[in-house]
């Protein structure tokens, strides 16, 4: 088309009769012009080098598309509303260690996941699939399975002095169904395997304050085989209940079934406080032996009873606290106390003395821009009984960590960390001498990627 501009006072002749004239002739140019352009496109075409744009068959099928695709979208909406919903999730976590005590071996004593230093090192490769439930579009239930593979594995997942069979559970860090029952605001029920909540840190890196893990974490249970629930009584508080096997099994080394009892508080939108209260018994009632039966059973699944087998109970009283003081500054706050029991009565022979554990640990992190971050914690674990390093002794801890995110899923993290306790536990360049202390420097690299939004 063509725009010529007129203007009220430019003719002088009869209204109109000039432009409507210059209109006239350039009307007969353009019908020029589109009548030299089909005769070059006829030529084209019966040489063979230009493709007929509409043939019959080209409009039918155009024609038939909007049937097609309303006859694929009816077909397979639920499938395209199941992939929608559920996130497929990656991470890579790796890192490179320096101990100052080049102890032998090169292994850093009382770390739970940065295990080994002066080496390149992976830390865990972890994959993720969730389907949640959705209320909004009328499912109740939903899955997750999360997978792991690494160093951080071998930390995590059981040992056969724990547990009878760990290695056929070895790399499912998480495993469970949800189902939210339709009772007042919502009872959410999970059976499976899951990752423990007793102590404030977790296993994904990305989502932690620092990059080593504090002792507690180490110490406190891994994860949780059973059925956990959880209660939302109103926007600001919640109760939690756990029927598990024990800790770190998923199968049990007894008969007992552990529980926990807690809740969860948000007197503010910017506080929120956890309280956990443990019940276990963590002595088997029986021990693997080689097969003696001659019906075959699965390797692992031969035992012989323990006669008579410990029955002392496991207390575990754990809380934490994390206030987002402004909107770059968090602070945290964790205290533990542990107890246990070989015997629960005592009796000739069978001493029902407590061994405990009790301390905590502070947290600070300061996000100076969205890219640059710096955190610290400071901690303390009285090791009285020796459950957790096999020494009685008083550990304690400093860490500081300075992360940089080079890209949304890239995240550095460089680490200075003391370690230090009032008898010699940390391994030498000597064999055979410790020393109190230990001190490490570490860079961490960590990507993720996926549609799973927040913490993992």
């Amino acid at each position: 088309m063509c725009a010529l501009p007129v203007h009220a006072q430019e003719s002088s002749g009869p209204p109109g009769g000039q432009a409507t004239q210059q209109l006239q002739e350039r009307v007969k140019t353009l019908e020029a012009e589109v009548a030299e352009l089909r005769a070059i496109v006829r030529e084209l075409r019966s040489r063979g080098q230009l493709p007929v744009a509409q043939t019959a068959e080209a409009v039918a099928d155009k024609q038939a598309s909007p049937a097609a695709s309303a006859q694929m979208t009816s077909t397979d909406r639920s499938t395209l509303d199941f992939l929608r919903d559920t996130t497929v999730n990656l991470t890579l976590d790796t890192y490179y260690a320096y101990n100052f005590n080049h102890p032998i071996g090169r292994v850093n004593l009382l770390r739970a996941y940065d295990v080994v230093s002066n080496l390149f090192s992976l830390n865990q490769a972890g994959v993720i699939f969730e389907h949640p439930p959705d209320l909004a579009a009328g499912r109740r239930w939903g899955a997750r399975v999360d997978l792991q593979f690494g160093q951080a594995t071998d930390t995590l997942q059981g040992n056969p002095s724990n547990e009878p069979r760990p290695e056929i559970y070895r790399n499912i860090f998480q495993a469970y169904g949800t189902y939210i029952v339709p009772l007042g605001k919502g009872l959410k029920v999970d059976f499976g395997k899951w990752g423990s909540s007793l102590g404030i840190e977790g296993n994904y890196t990305k989502d932690q304050m620092n990059y080593s893990r504090s002792y507690w974490f180490y110490f406190l249970p891994f994860y949780h085989m059973g059925i956990r629930a959880n209660y939302p009584v109103n926007e600001r508080f919640a109760l939690n209940y756990w029927l598990i096997n024990g800790t770190n099994q998923i199968e049990a080394t007894n008969a007992f079934k552990d529980q926990m009892f807690g809740f969860t508080a948000n007197p503010r939108k910017t506080l929120t406080w956890t309280v956990n209260y443990y019940l276990g018994q963590e002595h088997p009632d029986r021990s693997v032996v080689p097969p003696t039966s001659p019906i075959p059973v699965q390797p692992g699944l031969s035992f012989q009873a323990i006669r008579p087998a410990p029955d002392g109970r496991t207390h575990i009283f754990d809380s934490y606290v994390t206030w987002q003081a402004t909107p770059k500054l968090t602070l945290a706050v964790e205290g533990d106390y542990f107890v246990q029991r070989l015997w629960r009565n005592a009796a000739p022979g069978q001493s029902s003395a407590p061994s405990h554990a009790d301390g905590g640990a502070a947290y600070v992190r300061y996000q100076a821009t969205p890219k640059l971050a710096l955190a610290g914690r400071a901690e303390y674990l009285s090791d009285r009984g020796g459950l957790f390093s096999g020494l009685n002794q008083a550990l304690k801890e400093t860490t500081l960590t300075l992360d940089y995110k080079l890209g949304d899923g890239f995240l550095t993290r460089y680490e200075w960390r003391r370690d230090f306790s009032n008898q010699p536990s940390f391994l030498t360049d000597v064999q055979g001498i410790l020393s109190k202390h230990q001190n490490t420097a570490t860079v961490g690299l960590i990507w993720w990627w996926g549609r799973k939004e927040g913490s993992w």
